[in-house]
């Protein structure tokens, strides 16, 4: 196929030999399959924000590090310097997530170089050697879905552990590949400690790969990874190698709303002390 004119300087600078073609178009991103350095690999161009249907960005930005205090002034203040600087801290967060996962052990894809908004990685693939496809392009018995189940809520857990959440887990950003299920899509990952939110989505993320695999082991259903799992990492004892039961028993005491409070406000100040550190020796 013709090449898009975005990829003009991967070309020039000999990151891309040719784009073969497009293999996808997302609500974030366009991805194709390219050929580079003699590989076939892909290619995820991210599309613009005012092309881009994700929505709620906000509370996924919550917690995120920047730079200094120049860029948070200016995104805060939603300038055009800041929505530059927003934009480029949504698509760098893809960048350095997917190397932090790696890095845990957790299955994403590899990446080879990030350049002008577009980001070369490695071509997930079946047993055929074709592009890799998404749980949702698939029907699986039920024993194939309790196996994938008991993988993707292991992945999770790792993930958590590095002290991620996904944020916007399901069926159609997982890669069946050759060697087991591969997680994709993360620009709008959060720092589990740094954002409010991250609880709920990680409930949110539990709850959405466990509706689809309950499709086909409806036993699933009864299950509730998701409030089991954070109940283990707000209490600092969730480990990659730590048993899960599946079962979540609310506490019968009555809450110490005053307690967590503190414990909030402690771990809000510790952030903020951490991030103002980084920012400082940049």
């Amino acid at each position: 196929m013709k090449i898009p004119k975005c990829f003009d300087t991967l070309v020039v600078n000999g990151f891309v030999d040719e784009v073969i073609r497009q293999l996808m178009s997302g609500k974030e991103a366009d991805v194709y399959v390219v050929q580079s350095h003699g590989e076939i690999r892909c290619a995820k161009v991210y599309k613009e924000a005012g092309k881009r249907s994700f929505s709620q960005q906000a509370q996924y930005q919550e917690g995120r590090k920047v730079r200094n205090s120049r860029q948070a002034r200016a995104m805060e203040k939603n300038s055009r310097y800041g929505r530059k600087e927003q934009e480029e801290a949504w698509q760098n967060t893809e960048v350095t997530t997917l190397s932090r996962l790696a890095e845990a052990g957790v299955r994403v894809p590899k990446i080879f170089s990030y350049i002008e908004g577009i980001l070369l990685m490695e071509l997930v693939v079946d047993e055929h050697g074709n592009p890799a496809p998404r749980l949702n392009d698939l029907r699986l018995t039920a024993e194939q879905a309790r196996d994938y189940h008991r993988g993707i809520i292991a992945q999770i857990v790792l993930m958590l552990c590095a002290g991620i959440v996904h944020g916007d887990l399901s069926e159609y950003n997982v890669l069946v590949g050759t060697d087991g299920l591969v997680i994709i899509d993360l620009p709008q990952a959060i720092d589990a400690a740094g954002n409010n939110n991250a609880g709920k989505m990680l409930e949110r993320d539990v709850g959405n790969m466990t509706a689809y695999f309950g499709r086909f082991a409806p036993e699933l259903l009864a299950s509730d990874y998701g409030k089991e799992i954070w109940k283990l990492y707000a209490s600092g004892q969730l480990t990659p190698a730590t048993k899960l039961t599946g079962q979540f028993t609310p506490c019968a005491k009555p809450a110490d709303v005053r307690g967590v409070m503190r414990e909030i406000d402690s771990e809000r100040i510790s952030h903020e002390r951490r991030q103002g550190s980084a920012s400082g020796t940049k």
